[in-house]
C-alpha cells in the first residue's frame, strides 16, 4: 500500500499541501502508484562505496514546522542540486525490561552484492530493517534472514522496487507459514520496517508499529504511521475481513493490525488472495532525498513509548553535533529510553545521509505557529481514520 509524503507537526503533523493515503488490494497484477515530490532523480554511476556502517557510502518540497523547543527553520525551494548521499550507519539493541529479547534489525551496505546479483552500472542499494517479534522470536528472526533474499530474488529487483518489497514482505509470510507448519515452535509474529537508499531514494515500508522518522534539517518528517486498532482506516478493513477490534486489540489478541507470522492464531490470516484481518503487506513511502535531510531512525516500538518524534530527532542531532559517532547516538539513545522508563524491548538504527554533523538550527523570528500538543494530534488523528 502506497502512501503519500507526510511531515510532521509536534512530533506527529502532516505537510499542508500532503495528499491522502492511499491503498489498493494486493493481487498479482498489482499497481504500485509512486509518488514523489517532483519528477525522479536520475541515478548516478559515480556512486563511491567504503566498507564499515560509519564510513560513508556515496551513492520533495520545501516543509515548515515546529519544533518542541518552538525552533523553526527556514529552507528553500530547490535543494536537489547535484547532492549525493553519503551514507553511514549505526545500530544498537537492548533487551530492555523484557525476560527476553525478541527484537532483531539488519544493516546491509550494498544489497545485490551481499546475494551475488551483480549488474554492470548500477549503483549500490542499501537496506535496513527493525523487526519487533511477539510471542517468541522466531518470526521476527525469520524474516529478518529471509526478506532481504527474497527481495533480491524477485525477478523485477531492482527496476520495480515497489512492487517487490510489497510481493517480498508477503511471500517471506507465505514462507514462514510453511515453515511453522514443519516446526511448530517457530510459531510466533513480527511486525516489520525496512528502508532501501537507492541514489536519492529513500523507500521505507512499514508494517506493524515499528516507525522511521526522517530529520529535514531539524524538523522530525513521519516516513511510517503506527498499524494499530485505532486507526479508523484500518479497523474498516479488518471488519471487512471478519475480524473485530476488542478492548483495542485485533480479535482481542493483538496490539497492531499489520505484521507477518502469527499463522498459528485461529481467525488471524487465509492463505487466500482475500486474506485475513491480520495483513502483511506493507506500507510504503518514497522520497527523494535532499542536502536537507540528514538522517533517518529506524526504531522498534519499545524507543517511541518514550520518545516523541520530535524529541527524538532532537537528542540524536545533539549527540551527533557533539561526536558525529552514528553507532555511539544509537547507545545514547537507548540508555536514555531505559532512563525514561521504556520497559519493551529496544532497538535502533540510523542511517546518516551527510558526512559532516548536522548543522544549528536557524531561528526564524516572528514565524512561530501555534499547534496543539503532539498527544492530542495524534489522538484526534486516530479518531479522523488518519492515523
Amino acid at each position: 500500500m502506497c502512501v503519500q509524503d507526510t511531515d510532521e507537526l509536534a512530533g506527529k503533523s502532516m505537510e499542508k499541501q500532503e495528499k491522502p493515503w492511499q491503498g489498493f488490494s494486493f493481487t498479482e497484477e498489482d499497481h504500485v502508484e509512486s509518488w514523489k515530490h517532483g519528477s525522479p532523480s536520475p541515478r548516478s554511476t559515480t556512486d563511491q562505496l567504503s566498507s564499515g556502517n560509519d564510513s560513508p557510502i556515496f551513492n520533495s518540497s520545501p516543509l515548515e514546522s515546529i519544533c518542541e523547543d518552538t525552533v523553526v527553520v527556514d529552507r528553500k525551494q530547490n535543494n536537489l542540486g547535484n547532492f549525493v548521499p553519503a551514507i553511514r550507519s549505526g545500530e544498537w539493541a537492548h533487551i530492555g525490561g523484557r525476560p527476553y529479547m525478541e527484537d532483531t534489525h539488519v544493516c546491509i551496505v550494498d544489497l545485490a552484492k551481499k546475494f551475488g546479483y551483480d549488474v554492470l552500472d548500477r549503483e549500490a542499494i542499501s537496506f535496513f530493517g527493525v523487526f519487533d517479534g511477539h510471542g517468541g522470536k522466531g518470526a521476527a528472526h525469520f524474516v529478518c534472514d529471509n526478506l532481504p533474499r527474497v527481495i533480491v530474488e524477485d525477478a523485477d529487483f531492482p527496476l520495480e522496487l515497489e512492487k517487490v518489497v510489497i510481493r517480498s514482505f508477503m511471500e517471506t509470510d507465505a514462507e514462514f507459514a510453511r515453515k511453522c507448519s514443519l516446526q511448530s515452535a517457530l510459531s510466533s509474529g513480527t511486525t516489520a520496517l525496512t528502508a532501501m537508499i537507492f541514489g536519492r531514494s529513500l523507500l521505507v515500508a512499514n508494517a506493524g508499529d515499528c516507525r522511521a522518522v526522517l530529520s529535514r534539517l531539524g524538523v522530525a518528517v513521519e516516513m511510517s504511521r503506527d498499524h494499530r486498532p485505532c486507526s479508523i482506516k484500518e479497523k474498516k478493513r479488518i471488519e471487512s475481513l471478519g475480524g473485530f477490534i476488542d478492548d483495542g486489540y485485533l480479535n482481542g489478541q493483538l496490539g497492531v493490525t499489520r505484521a507477518l507470522g502469527d499463522w498459528h492464531l485461529e481467525g488471524m490470516k487465509e492463505i487466500s488472495e482475500r486474506g485475513g484481518p491480520l495483513s502483511a503487506e506493507p506500507e510504503l513511502k518514497l522520497i527523494t532525498l535532499t542536502k536537507d535531510d540528514e538522517f533517518l531512525i529506524i526504531g522498534s516500538d519499545g524507543l517511541w513509548d518514550v520518545f516523541l518524534n520530535q524529541n527524538a530527532i532532537d537528542f540524536a542531532r545533539r549527540k551527533l553535533q557533539e561526536h558525529n559517532d552514528v553507532k555511539l547516538c544509537c547507545k545514547e539513545m537507548v540508555e536514555e529510553a531505559i532512563k525514561r522508563g521504556a520497559t519493551d524491548n529496544l532497538t535502533i538504527v540510523i542511517v546518516c545521509f551527510q558526512s559532516d554533523p548536522p548543522p544549528p538550527c536557524v531561528v526564524q523570528k516572528g514565524a512561530l505557529r501555534r499547534s496543539i500538543s503532539a498527544v492530542g494530534l495524534h489522538n484526534l488523528r486516530c479518531l479522523l481514520g488518519e492515523n
